[in-house]
């Protein structure tokens, strides 16, 4: 399922009573900080979430895959995601342990 953008209005005014035009309003204030924020050139953190950073695509050789003809692409900015630990964790739930093997310990980076 995608979730849109008026899913998340929507989700907002169920659970935290606001009007779905209070919440539409949050939500559009939300994705336009983000978007005002990649366009300053800083790169976004949301902390159990994950990041959007900014990266430099510098120009390179490339080839018009109708004609065959080569051509210049053009440099250019370009927004990745990298999804957070805990996001990666929610998405990909560990496999159940195999009958009759104990489970590996897991150690905390933190801990050392």
């Amino acid at each position: 399922m995608t979730v849109t953008r008026k899913d998340l209005a929507y989700y907002l005014a169920d659970t935290l009573g606001f009007t779905v035009t209070e919440a539409r309003t949050i939500v559009d204030l939300f994705f336009d900080q983000i978007r005002q924020t990649l366009a300053q050139g800083e790169n976004v953190k949301l902390s159990g979430f994950g990041n959007f950073i900014l990266r430099d695509k510098r120009a390179r050789p490339g080839r018009n895959p109708k004609t065959k003809a080569p051509v210049e692409i053009t440099a250019r900015r370009v927004v990745t995601f990298h999804a957070s630990q805990s996001l990666k964790g929610h998405c990909n739930p560990p496999p159940p342990p195999a009958e009759g093997v104990p489970p590996v310990p897991v150690q905390s980076h933190r801990s050392r």
